[in-house]
């Protein structure tokens, strides 16, 4: 199991597109991905349930990955946060 804490850099922070684009990034990882903010925490394949930890801008969030193929899944995550969701120019 792997776990990160990455922060939300993006303008808007964890919203509809962010969330969905976070589980189009998980989706061809078999792995398990949790999102954790604070004690409240998500799966990362439900846009609904990320959506509920209310994640602004600059929120730290933990990012916890178990399975065969978690390294690779976590670099993806990493990647896309690094990268804003590809919203902020």
């Amino acid at each position: 199991m792997l776990r990160r804490e990455l922060t939300l850099t993006n303008k808007r922070g964890l919203h509809a597109r962010a969330a969905t684009r976070l589980v189009q990034c998980c989706q061809p990882y078999q792995s398990s991905i949790i999102v954790y903010r604070g004690q409240h925490s998500a799966t990362a394949n439900n846009v609904m349930a990320l959506l509920m930890l209310a994640a602004p801008c600059g929120t730290p969030l933990t990012i916890e990955v178990d399975g065969d193929d978690e390294q690779a899944a976590l670099d993806a995550i990493v990647a896309l946060f690094d990268a804003r969701f590809d919203e902020d120019a």
